[in-house]
C-alpha cells in the first residue's frame, strides 16, 4: 500500500509512489468520476496539482449532462459564426490588395482552426469536464498556466468578442435605429442574453439551438441568391502580399475562426463528452470553414476592391452591390442573427471557466454555485463586456485578441504534447505533425504580427503579466488561509 500525506496548500492527499508505481482512480462512467495515470520511475510524491485537481472536479461535476450533440454542435457554430466574418475581409483586403490571397488566408485559418480542435477532441477525452484552457492547462502544465487560461478567457476568449460582437450588431442595425448610439442597442443586447441565461439555462439552450438553425438557413439562402446574382469583376491591383501583412491577416481571420473549442467550455454537462464533444468540435469547425470560403468568394467578389479594402461593413456592402437596398436589408438581418446567436453562445460558455475557477479557490467561492447558471459569473463576464465595448476600437481590439488567443490555445496544446510524452496511451490523431504543426503555425503567426503591429500585441502581453501577478498574489493567500 502506498504511504499517503496531506499538502497542507490543497488539503487533498498526495501518493507516495513505490518504483514504476501506478495510482489509479476510478475511470470515467458520465457520472463524474474520472481516471488518473500517474506513472513514475523513480520513487517521489506525486505533483499536488495531479491529485487536488481531479478532487475539485467531482464538485464540479455534480451538474447534471442535459446537453447532446446537437447543443453542443450548435454552441461551437454559434460561438464561430459572429462578427468576424462580416468585418474582417475587408482589412484583410487592404492589407493584401488581392481576392485570391485573402481566401487563401481564410483557408489557411481553417485549417489551423480544424488542427486545434483535432487537439483539443483529444485533450477532452483523457479531461471530460468544463473549464476550457484554465482546466486543461491546469492539468497538464501547471496550476498558474490554468490560472493564465481562465484569466484570458475572462478578458480575451469571451468578455472581449462579446463587446466586439454587440458593438458591431450596434453598427449594423444603426441606419434603422438611428436615435439610439450603437454602443447602446449592443449593451441591449448583451444584457439581454446575459439576463436569459443567468435566470434559466434550459431555456437559453433551446433557443440557442433554434437561433444557429435559422441562421444557418438564412444564410444558405444568401449564398444561393447571391450566387446567381454574381459576376465576374476584373480590377486587379499590384498585389502588396508579404509574410508581415499576411500574418497580420491571418491573425484577424484566425480571430473570426475563434470559437471552435466553445464545447470545451461545457464539457461537464454534455452527454457522454469523450464522444460528443470531439464530434461537435470537428463537424461545426468543418461546416464554418465551408461557410467562410463561401461567403468571402461572394464578397470579395461582389464590388470592386477599392469599394471594399478597408471596409468593415463588408457583407453589407457587397449586398448592395448584387440586389441593391432590398438585397442589402436582408443580409442585415441575417448579420444581426448571426451577431445575436454569437453573444448568446459565448454568454453560455464563458462563465463555466469562472465557476470552475471559485471552485478551485483562485475567484471568490460565490462566483460558484452547485450547478449552473453559475449567476454571478455571468454578471462578472457581463460587466467587463460592457466596459471592453465603451472603451475600445475595432482594428486594434481584432489584433489584441487574435494574438492573446493564439498563444492561449498554442499553449493548450503544449499541455496535450507534453501529456503524451508522459503517457504513449494517450491517443492524438496525427501525432506528433498535427500538435507540433499547430503550434508553429500559431507560433508563425503571432510572431510575425508581433513584428508588425507590436502595440497592440504588447497589450496582450501586458494581459499575460498581470494574469501571472494575480496568480501569484493568489496563491499567497490561499497559503495564508491554510496556515491560519
Amino acid at each position: 500500500m502506498a504511504a499517503a500525506r496531506v499538502n497542507l496548500v490543497t488539503a487533498l492527499p498526495i501518493v507516495q509512489l513505490p518504483h514504476n508505481g501506478r495510482v489509479l482512480l476510478n475511470k470515467g462512467d458520465g457520472l463524474g468520476r474520472v481516471s488518473i495515470g500517474i506513472n513514475s520511475k523513480s520513487k517521489g510524491f506525486a505533483k499536488p496539482w495531479d491529485l487536488a485537481a481531479k478532487s475539485c472536479s467531482r464538485r464540479m461535476n455534480s451538474t447534471p449532462r442535459q446537453l447532446g450533440l446537437l447543443s453542443a454542435t450548435t454552441l461551437v457554430i454559434g460561438n464561430m459564426l459572429g462578427a468576424g466574418i462580416f468585418t474582417t475581409s475587408g482589412y484583410s483586403l487592404a492589407s493584401i490588395q488581392s481576392r485570391e490571397w485573402v481566401l487563401v488566408a481564410w483557408l489557411f485559418g481553417g485549417i489551423i482552426a480544424m488542427m486545434g480542435a483535432v487537439c483539443y477532441s483529444a485533450l477532452v477525452r483523457q479531461i471530460p469536464e468544463s473549464g476550457g484552457e484554465y482546466l486543461f492547462l491546469s492539468r497538464t502544465v501547471h496550476p498558474a498556466a490554468g490560472y493564465i487560461g481562465g484569466w484570458l478567457s475572462l478578458f480575451c476568449g469571451f468578455s472581449a468578442p462579446i463587446a466586439f460582437a454587440g458593438l458591431a450588431f450596434g453598427e449594423y442595425l444603426h441606419a434603422w435605429l438611428p436615435s439610439l448610439a450603437p454602443k447602446v442597442v449592443g449593451s441591449l443586447a448583451i444584457v439581454l442574453f446575459a439576463w436569459a441565461q443567468a435566470e434559466r439555462v434550459r431555456f437559453s439552450a433551446p433557443l440557442q439551438n433554434l437561433l444557429v438553425l435559422v441562421k444557418l438557413l438564412l444564410i444558405a439562402t444568401f449564398v444561393g441568391l447571391a450566387t446567381i446574382k454574381l459576376k465576374p469583376i476584373d480590377d486587379a491591383l499590384d498585389s502588396q502580399l508579404s509574410p508581415l501583412n499576411f500574418a497580420s491577416s491571418l491573425v484577424w481571420i484566425y480571430l473570426a475562426y475563434s470559437g471552435w473549442n466553445a464545447a470545451v467550455y461545457v464539457a461537464g454537462e454534455i452527454k457522454d463528452p469523450e464522444t460528443t464533444i470531439p464530434r461537435s468540435l470537428v463537424i461545426g469547425t468543418a461546416t464554418v470553414t465551408i461557410l467562410y470560403l463561401t461567403l468571402n468568394a461572394i464578397f470579395l467578389y461582389a464590388a470592386p476592391m477599392d469599394v471594399l479594402a478597408g471596409k468593415a461593413e463588408i457583407a453589407k456592402i457587397a449586398a448592395q452591390a448584387l440586389g441593391g437596398s432590398g438585397f442589402a436589408a436582408f443580409v442585415t438581418i441575417t448579420i444581426t442573427l448571426a451577431l445575436l446567436t454569437s453573444i448568446s453562445a459565448m454568454t453560455v460558455a464563458g462563465p463555466r471557466v469562472y465557476a470552475k475557477m471559485a471552485s478551485d479557490g483562485y475567484l471568490p467561492q460565490w462566483f460558484h454555485r452547485a450547478e449552473p447558471p453559475f449567476k454571478a459569473s455571468v454578471y462578472l463576464q457581463l460587466g467587463v463586456s460592457l466596459m471592453m465595448m465603451w472603451f475600445s476600437g475595432l482594428l486594434q481590439l481584432m489584433t489584441y485578441l487574435g494574438f492573446a488567443l493564439g498563444l492561449s490555445s498554442a499553449l493548450t496544446v503544449i499541455g496535450l504534447i507534453r501529456l503524451r510524452h508522459k503517457d504513449s496511451s494517450v491517443r492524438i490523431p496525427g501525432w506528433p505533425w498535427l500538435p507540433y504543426g499547430f503550434v508553429l503555425a500559431i507560433g508563425a503567426m503571432t510572431g510575425t504580427t508581433f513584428l508588425e503591429r507590436t502595440m497592440e500585441c504588447l497589450w496582450g502581453v501586458a494581459t499575460l503579466a498581470i494574469g501571472l501577478i494575480a496568480w501569484r498574489t493568489q496563491s499567497r493567500r490561499r497559503q495564508e488561509k491554510v496556515t491560519v
